[in-house]
This record gives structure tokens, sequence and C-alpha cells, in this order.
């Protein structure tokens, strides 16, 4: 164990400080880990979520042919015109629309679909372009969190455990909606000095016409029609037993067929530096898992709780949180799903009720995993490695000459996760502690 905690924490040193390109030091992180026999490389080629990496591929297909149409600067300008130009306004809108996005598409998708229109507006109003993004990332992991696809640690939660879309939507969504008006006031009064163009920039762009913008009428129709059964396929996807990892890239493939794009022109504007950073990092957070480092701390929780239910509460949503931000969201779901499956018959014995009851399942076993979704979910926001989101969108800032790195996201993300970290533990505290019927 301690071996891969050096490995790990110099691989992280290395990617913090840029001292070597973050994508070939995950990546070399990871194979050292295997050819030092920390991790056997069959368990950790089993670490790597292939249902993000499907999904990253083939949303950067999709974004990358319908972007050749000019259908972003169009959207571009037409948000621009329609908040007259006012960037708090543009940027209320743009969060609102990436959180409402993120719950219902995901937030992976959702990011790369937003991130180039945000580029482009920003460009055409000569302001800053970092805090836009950084706050749509940001805003993607809270919106994310209300819904059973709209964040891959609550699919990975709800499939482990059978949870349906409507629990999710019913326990998840009213904390989601009060972070997200929370956070909307903060941002905007926050930036409100800096995100306003000139009146120059203001009155050039109520002059464009956004429909100049389109140079491919007939492939933009047939991509959007594309576009619509992929989203489609999103929405009953988790209805048809179908990962939203297939349908973006069958999707993305069938594009490139239908819109006449060639294969290796496509493939080669996916940003594969993103797909294999993401592959080192799960595989080397896959080898703290092996040698027993979320088992230690498992039993650490429930030592330190001594079968307290409130403090075991706090506890999953906290470690979730804290470990998510360093580690990865994904990764440390998947490492806590088990240890939350351990807790709950303990406390079907403490409370002396059935483990299939429904008032325990309502009431005990189920918020013990609104907590570690909420946790894992907003613990993302505390560093850019904390979620996929994160990572592409400081890889789209990068493809377009933006620097959005580490610190910085840190300056303004840890704040948000421990701010709607304490919102959750006040939600989770007053809803299954204050108004329960079990008797703790």
């Amino acid at each position: 164990m301690l071996l891969a905690l050096v490995i790990f924490a110099i691989t992280y040193f290395l990617v913090v400080t840029e001292l070597l390109d973050r994508t070939v030091a995950a990546v070399f992180g990871a194979a050292v880990v295997i050819m030092f026999g920390i991790v056997p490389y069959e368990y950790a080629l089993d670490r790597i979520d292939l249902n993000v990496v499907f999904l990253l591929v083939g949303m950067m297909i999709v974004v990358n042919i319908l972007s050749e149409t000019g259908l972003f600067e169009w959207i571009a300008v037409f948000i621009a015109q329609k908040a007259r130009g006012n960037g708090v306004v543009i940027m209320g809108g743009l969060v609102t629309a990436t959180a409402v996005l993120s719950a219902f598409l995901d937030n992976v998708t959702t990011v790369v679909l937003i991130a180039p229109i945000t580029i482009l507006i920003t460009q055409i109003l000569e302001i800053r372009t970092v805090p836009f993004l950084l706050m749509e990332a940001i805003f993607s992991n809270i919106g994310g969190t209300a819904t059973l696809i709209g964040d891959p640690p609550n699919i990975l939660i709800g499939s482990k455990n059978n949870l349906s879309f409507n629990e999710f939507l019913i326990n998840l969504s009213p904390p989601v909606i009060v972070m997200s008006l929370v956070m909307m006031v903060i941002v905007m009064w926050l930036f409100r000095n800096d995100i306003m163009p000139t009146e120059e920039a203001r009155e050039r762009i109520m002059r464009a016409r956004p429909d100049r913008a389109i140079t491919d009428p007939m492939r933009l129709k047939r991509g959007l029609l594309v576009f619509a059964f992929i989203i489609l396929g999103f929405c009953l996807g988790h209805w048809l037993h179908i990962e939203p990892g297939i349908v973006a890239l069958a999707g993305g493939l069938f594009m490139v067929v239908f819109c006449k794009t060639e294969v290796h022109t496509a493939m080669e504007k996916v940003e594969w530096n993103t797909i294999f950073f993401l592959i080192g990092l799960f595989m080397l957070v896959g080898a703290l898992e092996y040698t027993g480092l979320f088992a230690l701390l498992g039993d650490a929780i429930f030592a330190m709780t001594r079968g307290n239910y409130l403090m075991t509460l706090l506890a999953i949503l906290w470690m979730g949180g804290l470990l998510a931000a360093f580690l990865g969201n994904i990764p440390v779901a998947i490492a806590m799903i088990p240890l939350v499956q351990s807790l709950i018959p303990a406390f079907s014995t403490n409370l002396g009720l059935d483990i299939g009851d429904d008032l325990f399942r309502l009431h005990v076993a189920e918020p013990l995993w609104w907590s570690l979704a909420l946790g894992t979910c907003l613990g993302g926001n505390g560093t850019l490695f904390g979620s996929a989101a994160n990572v592409v969108v400081a890889q789209i800032a990068r493809r377009n000459n933006y620097e959005l790195n580490y610190w910085t996201f840190a300056r303004y993300g840890f704040p948000v996760m421990l701010l709607t970290l304490f919102m959750s533990s006040c939600y989770l505290v007053l809803r299954y502690w204050v108004f329960t019927p079990v008797n703790f």
C-alpha cells in the first residue's frame, strides 16, 4: 500500500506542478504500478470506466462534426444578441443551461457541447473566457448530482443497488436546486465586474447576422437528426439497459457515415490526450483500491462513528467528497459502494428492523446512498481532477489557448465544494434525522 501511495503522490505532484505533461505523467504512473507488481494488469484494466471513455470519444466526434457546419457560431451570436451583450446575463444563462442539461444528459456530454459555444461568445464580446468555463464545469457537477444519469457516480450507485431515476430525482433534486440558486447569486456577484464587454463590442454583436454563420446547411440537418436520436438514446438508455457510452459512440460513428465525414479525420479530432489521462488516473486509483486503502478507510469510518447513524451519514458524505476531489469521483464511488453495502446489515441489526422492510429501506438504507451520491458528485468540484467534466473543460480550454490549470480551478472549486457539502449536510440532517420516523 505504501509504495502505491508514493507512486500516486509523485504522479499527482508532476501533474499539479506541470513539470511533466499530465497525460504522460498519468499513463507512466499507471505503467509503474503495474510493472512493480503492485496491481495485476487485468485488475488495472478492469478499473477503467469504458462507459466514460466511450461517452467522451463519441461526443467529441459529434461536436467536431457539428462545429464544422457553423452551428456553434450561430448559437453563440444568437445567445449574445438575446442577452444584448450583457456578460452577467450570459453567464447566468449558460451556467443554468449547463446545470439543467447535466441532469438530463450527463455532465461530460454537456460540457463538451457548451464549452465551444462559450468560447465563441466570449471571443465575440472580447471578455474573459476562463471564468465562464470554470463555472460551467462547477455547475455541471452540481446539476449532474440531481439524477441517475447526470454524473457517472450516480450511474454506478443506481446500477449496483437497483435505484430508479425517480428515486434519485425525488431525493437529490431538492438540495441541488437550492445549491444551484445560492451558487448562482454568488457567481453573478463575484464576476459582475470581470465579464462585461465594452460598448463597442456590444454594438458590434447586435449588428451581426447569425444566419451567415451556417456554412453547410445540408450537413447540419443530417447532423442534427442523428444528434436528436443520440439524445433520445440517452433518455431511454436506462430503461433499455444501454449505457450512455455505447449510445454516444455508436451515434458518433453513425454521424460520421451519415454526414459523409472521413473516419480518420473524425478520429484525429478526438482529444486523445484527455482520454489517456483519464485512463491513467483510473488505473492509478485502482492500484490504491487493490492494496486495500479504501477498505481501511471504511473500517476507520465505522470505528470513528461507533455505529451512530447520523455520524455515519455525514462521514460518508464528507469522506466521499474529499476523496473524490483528489482521487476522482468515479473510482471513489466504485470503491465506496461495497463499503456502504457492508454498513447496511449492521444498522439493520442495531435497529432491530428487517433489511427488506420498506421503513428501513426508505429511512435507513437509501439515505446512505444519497449521502454517497452527494459526496462523490459534489466532491468532483474540489480540484481539476475531481471529475471527468473538469478535465474535459480544461483540455478544451488548452486547445483554444486558454489556461485553466489545477490551482486556478481549486481556488474557486474547493470553496464551492465545501459550501455545497455543508448544505448537503444540513439537508441530510433535516430530512433523514430530524424528520425521520425511525427511532435511532
